[in-house]
């Protein structure tokens, strides 16, 4: 026995075990696949990206609405004013900006004199980084004489014109937006088909910023396989200072303002259509010479965050869910509410510290994982708990009547305090004559297999016509009618059982009869009356049962009843008058504690069919 319920232990931990695989299996397959990527990113964002202070090096210059309304539509006068404003910021060779980079893109020929001006400007100090910018998509690339699809391609590459490209080192200003549609990443370089290699702007103008101080190129941020790396912005939209071009051009700010700095220039209105939202700001959306700010400042500060592979957060994402869904199939729920609020918190923290030391981690894909096998594991423990109830409820209900089961679980604890009501009910007796000398010539096994039988008949008649049956006492039982469910024809019912109780056991009488030469039959008795009904005893042990005096006739009526013989008073057959034959016995049969007089008859007929 103890070898059987070893293997089904084990049995059922393997179940559990590979049931937990395939839930986590899916789990990890559908956040492999992206399903949690919208929203993990929007809280990744909220929990990571924050404001940090600048050092106050970084400058820019935009082309604003106010300039815009004064000097006119913006390719009219762009090259000519970024001219000057390079002539006004470089006027003094003591006193200019330490890089300026253009984040404008000049790639067309416009006439010869501003063009001019716009590349002696440019190179006069050789502290000018001009932009240009690749244009991405897919095509087939010949790999060891096979094509394949390459959906990251270099279709074209946009310089500045001749005389620009000549006169200042040249920077891709590429912004290239996650799926999602928010800037959460910079492009270190671009890779031409020519193999060359072009440098972002941000990174241009940090190394040239670094090496007019004399010092080395910054530290290159990890990238991915196609040069893009995570950027940790410091500032929100409008958080770098900015001066509008036309004060500068207008002589309201100073050249001194500029000395030394980074001074970045570039777009600056809504309508030149140079703005994204962010990682640090889903809402407002941030200017792209702001985003080269952003990304400047940190390789200055080589403030780089690492992304560790899908591949090894879905291995630590599976490792921990499947312990999960361990603990939340077998432990208690109070057990697999702290664990889940410890995992999910759990991981939430750590997520914080990990980017502060420079991680980035998937915030949502553990909470979520956990949460969707914790709700689980609250339904597989619901469903457990309904089917255990169940199986509990139909052991109780061997041992009660099925109609106080129903009491007790609809009623609660209500329903288990000592306390009964009075009320009206037909209670019935029965008793199996001739049982005893019987038992004396059969073995303790046959008896107890013969008892079984005629106690099966008599639950059956009972229950079979809506009693309650409420205790087998050696080979005798009790029942009543109209409690605990009402009864409104609870005397006919008693009735009726009684009957039944006679008619099934003449089958089982003549087996008995053929077998040990010996028939045993029914003793019954009914009344009708007041009685107090309810939880009988202590606290600890009580019984759903009926006392009183009425109880007490229908068990002295069933004592004095032969076998096969049906004892009723006086008080069932004015209940049941017309619809029963019976044949009174006057006062020839004398109960115990009952006056002279008390009428006693036996129940011969049932005249009404059943309904």
């Amino acid at each position: 026995m103890a070898m059987k319920k070893r293997n089904f232990a084990i049995t059922r931990r393997l179940r559990d075990l590979v049931i937990s695989c395939i839930i986590v299996g899916v789990l990890v397959l559908l956040t492999g696949l992206g399903v949690l990527e919208r929203p993990d990113l929007t809280v990744s964002d909220a929990l990571y990206q924050e404001r940090v202070a600048t050092d106050g090096k970084i400058v820019i210059i935009g082309i604003d609405e106010k300039a815009l309304d004064k000097y006119g539509p913006y390719q009219t006068w762009i090259r000519e004013g970024i001219a000057r404003t390079l002539e006004m910021l470089n006027e003094s060779e003591d006193c200019h900006p330490a890089v300026i980079g253009i984040d404008v893109l000049f790639s067309g020929k416009s006439d010869e004199e501003t063009d001019g001006r716009l590349a002696e400007a440019a190179g006069e100090y050789g502290n000018v980084i001009a932009a240009c910018a690749a244009r991405y998509g897919t095509e087939f690339v010949e790999v060891d004489g096979a094509y394949r699809r390459d959906d990251f391609s270099v279709l074209a590459f946009e310089k500045p014109f001749e005389g620009l490209a000549g006169a200042a080192e040249c920077a891709h200003i590429n912004a290239m937006l996650d799926g999602d549609g928010i800037l959460r990443h910079h492009l270190l370089s671009v890779q031409l088909p020519d193999g060359g290699e072009v440098s972002s702007m941000a990174l241009a103008v940090a190394n040239r910023y670094r090496a007019g101080r004399g010092e080395e190129d910054v530290s290159l941020p990890p990238a991915d396989r196609r040069g893009f790396w995570y950027l940790p912005y410091c500032g929100k939209p409008g958080d770098f200072p900015v001066v509008s071009i036309m004060d500068v051009l207008e002589g309201e700010v100073s050249a001194d303002y500029f000395d030394g700095k980074i001074v970045l220039v570039g777009p600056w209105a809504s309508g030149l259509q140079d703005a994204y939202l962010t990682s640090i700001d889903h809402a407002r959306q941030m200017y792209g010479v702001e985003y080269q700010a952003n990304a400047i400042q940190v390789l200055l500060w080589e403030d780089y965050k690492h992304e560790p592979g899908g591949g090894i957060q879905l291995a630590v994402l599976a490792v921990i869910l499947l312990l999960a869904a361990m603990v939340f199939q077998r432990r208690s729920l109070r057990l697999s509410t702290v664990l889940w609020l410890v995992l999910g918190g759990g991981w939430v923290l750590l997520c914080m510290w990990a980017y502060r030391a420079g991680w980035v981690l998937h915030v949502l894909w553990v909470p979520m994982g956990v949460t969707i096998l914790y709700a689980g594991g609250i339904v597989l423990h619901y469903v457990r708990a309904a089917r255990e109830r169940q199986a509990v409820t139909n052991t109780f209900k061997r041992y009660v009547a099925p109609e106080i089961v129903a009491k007790l679980l609809k009623e609660g604890k209500d329903a288990l305090q000592l306390g009964g009501n009075l009320t009206e009910i037909a209670v019935l007796f029965v008793d199996v004559r001739g049982f005893t000398t019987m038992s004396e010539r059969l073995s303790p096994s046959r008896v107890v297999e013969i008892l079984n039988r005629y106690l099966t008949l008599i639950s059956e008649c009972i229950l079979k016509n809506g009693g309650t049956l409420d205790k087998f006492v050696g080979d005798a039982a009790m029942a009543f009618w109209g409690a605990p469910l009402k009864d409104e024809d609870a005397v006919l019912h008693a009735a009726r059982a009684a009957m039944d109780m006679v008619d099934g056991s003449k089958t089982l009488a003549e087996e008995l009869l053929a077998q040990y030469g010996q028939s045993v039959s029914f003793g019954i008795g009914i009344h009708f009356g007041e009685a107090v009904v309810g939880n009988i005893g202590s606290p600890n042990r009580m019984d759903y049962t009926a006392i009183g005096d009425t109880v007490n006739t229908a068990a002295r009526l069933e004592a004095n009843a032969p076998g096969g013989t049906i004892y009723i008073s006086r008080a069932v057959a004015d209940a049941l008058e017309g619809r029963i034959k019976t044949t009174s016995l006057g006062g020839t049969i004398k109960l115990k504690g009952k006056t002279d007089g008390f009428e006693v008859l036996t129940l011969d007929k049932i005249i009404e069919k059943r309904g």
